[in-house]
């Protein structure tokens, strides 16, 4: 006569009575998913595919903190041995500024371009000889009470607009700048300056005509040089931006036309 058993594995049955095992564990086996995942992350660092976040974060903050430290001694060094983007591969020579090193005024543009990246000295060429025209005017002279920069130390290739990535990697050089400097007023050159600066996305329309701030400092928006050569109508548009940054100098009572030059028209 059959048993219980045999009618059991005969109808296929037999394996109810261990079911119960596999069913139970997921426990096990999430510890080895998990320690796949992180053979494959670590193995995809080492391979250079990603970055640890937190290692690159800490990286980030070392070096903003060393740059906040930096005198004059070393500014322009470090910045030309600064890789921090892709720049520094493209680049003739990086452009850290030039100046008076106690201006009231500071003027920051967007990047350098074909003929700084050459010189390394921002604004030489014919936006160069705009703006020197335009100080002039406000009485004031490159090397003596204003201080010139870019958002960025190196150009672009092609003279393309900076990546926000690019901005960021030499904003703690442009911030060293400014409280070294601790300039009575900056003013911003071209939308793109403007916008990296305030951290808007905006026309040159809507930000110029106020008073804005960076880092405690007051901030005015006009064109940039370049622009202006080939709008010459809003010339007097960036005349009158400089005049409201003047006044905005002379009613605090901090620093004005520091030479007493009268001021003439930069458009004539």
């Amino acid at each position: 006569m059959a048993t219980r058993d045999d009618v059991l594995q005969e109808l296929g049955l037999t394996p109810v009575w261990r079911k119960r095992t596999p069913v139970l564990p997921p426990l096990p086996v999430r510890p080895a998913a998990a320690n796949a995942v992180a053979g494959e992350a670590a193995s995809a660092a080492s391979a250079g595919i990603v970055d640890e976040p937190s290692t690159s974060h800490a990286a980030d903050d070392d070096r903003a903190a060393r740059i906040a430290r930096l005198e004059w001694a070393d500014f322009a060094a470090d910045v030309d041995a600064c890789t921090a983007c892709g720049l520094a591969r493209t680049r003739n020579r990086s452009v850290p500024g030039v100046g008076d090193r106690h201006a009231d005024w500071m003027f920051i543009g967007e990047a350098p371009g074909a003929d700084e990246d050459a010189r390394g000295e921002p604004f030489v060429g014919q936006a160069g000889r705009l703006l020197d025209s335009m100080l002039a005017a406000l009485g004031i002279a490159r090397g003596s009470h204003v201080y010139i920069a870019n958002v960025l130390k190196c150009r672009p290739p092609n003279n393309r607009s900076p990546e926000p990535a690019e901005a960021e990697a030499c904003r703690p050089y442009l911030d060293r700048q400014i409280s070294l400097i601790a300039p009575r007023l900056v003013v911003a050159l071209g939308r793109s300056a403007a916008t990296a600066l305030l951290g808007v996305d905006a026309t040159i329309a809507s930000l110029r005509g106020r008073v804005h701030r960076y880092r405690s400092v007051p901030l005015i928006v006009t064109y940039h040089p370049a622009y202006l050569l080939r709008n010459l109508p809003d010339k007097a548009k960036a005349w009158e931006d400089l005049i409201l940054a003047r006044r905005i100098l002379r009613d605090s009572g901090q620093a004005a036309d520091a030479t007493g030059a009268p001021a003439t028209d930069p458009s004539e």
